[in-house]
């Protein structure tokens, strides 16, 4: 380590614009506020303990006190990320050595001692959960049309929320959303079912709107339209209709929509690799963790490569 830098005590002061700068670099509204949590927590408990360096024993201690609080190893693992991009931050910023965030990087995460199945819907319960809207109302236009694309196209709440008319376009005879912003600044396209095209569809023209947001704030009733909707928002839309489910939508989430959307792929025959395009998911072991699937034996892909050999 430099001299300039092994003189640094690291404080509130001088770590608390780092994590600024972490926060700032993030472009989900969603990432931002876990890793300031996340963050935040570590300053905590960092000047709590008296320390004033920060290296990977720091770290590993920081690792050892989450992990005697009883958290999930999810929830370990996110506050570990955010903690070491906060050390790749403060090496650009000169505040350590390199070679100590590299250090920091290393630190591993927590093993999960099982895969966490998550919740998904039955397509006789997602059916339910579409129709059940009042369509009578614009309310339950843009609702029905908020959850036929999170159930048809898989998106994140985040995507709702900023998907555009712009984003709505025909190729190779489907309607397709193009050219969409995701999670680690990935741009992908989406198949959109007509079933979800034409939920879109019925909305619009209730709101009289066709360019800008598709999805709207309302107040004031039926009558006063916003120019767009919040992530959460969206997440509400979900909430809303989820406890008319019963024990089914007792614990769901927006993000179950996504999970259901790739589990009914998945059922009606959609191959795994569709699926990880639509989902946009950078490796398909994600898509795998989604899907719960593993290896079968009974029907394995060399059973359908369909050549032989001669005696």
């Amino acid at each position: 380590m430099s001299n300039q830098t092994s003189m640094i005590v690291y404080n509130r002061a001088v770590l608390q614009p780092v994590i600024d700068m972490v926060i700032d670099g993030l472009t989900s509204e969603h990432s931002k506020a876990a890793y300031r949590h996340a963050l935040d927590g570590f300053l905590t408990w960092y000047l709590a303990t008296g320390r004033t360096r920060l290296d990977k024993a720091t770290v590993q201690a920081f690792k050892t006190q989450l992990q005697g609080l009883g958290l999930a190893p999810s929830s370990v693992n996110l506050q570990l990320s955010a903690v070491r991009k906060l050390a790749g931050e403060a090496a650009d910023n000169g505040l350590i050595d390199s070679t100590l965030a590299v250090a920091i990087g290393k630190v591993k995460g927590v093993k999960a001692a099982g895969q966490r199945a998550g919740n998904w819907l039955t397509k006789h319960q997602a059916q339910e959960l579409l129709n059940l809207p009042d369509t009578g109302t614009l309310k339950g236009l843009r609702d029905r049309a908020v959850l036929a694309v999170m159930l048809g196209c898989g998106l994140r709440r985040s995507e709702v929320a900023g998907l555009t008319f712009a984003h709505l376009g025909q190729r190779e005879g489907r309607w397709v959303v193009v050219d969409l912003l995701g999670k680690g600044q990935r741009t992908r396209s989406v198949p959109m079912p007509a079933w979800a095209k034409a939920a879109v569809d019925q909305w619009a023209a209730r709101a009289q709107i066709g360019d800008g947001n598709v999805f709207r704030s309302i107040r004031r009733g039926d009558h006063n339209i916003g120019d767009g909707m919040t992530d959460q928002a969206v997440a509400d839309v979900v909430k809303s209709y989820a406890g008319e489910l019963g024990k089914a939508g007792e614990h769901l989430a927006a993000h179950d929509l996504r999970r259901t959307f790739a589990k009914l792929a998945h059922k009606g025959g959609s191959s795994i690799d569709q699926i990880q395009l639509s989902l946009g998911h950078a490796s398909i072991v994600t898509t795998e963790r989604y899907l719960g699937v593993s290896q079968s034996l009974d029907n394995a892909p060399c059973d359908h490569v369909g050549l032989t050999i001669t005696a």
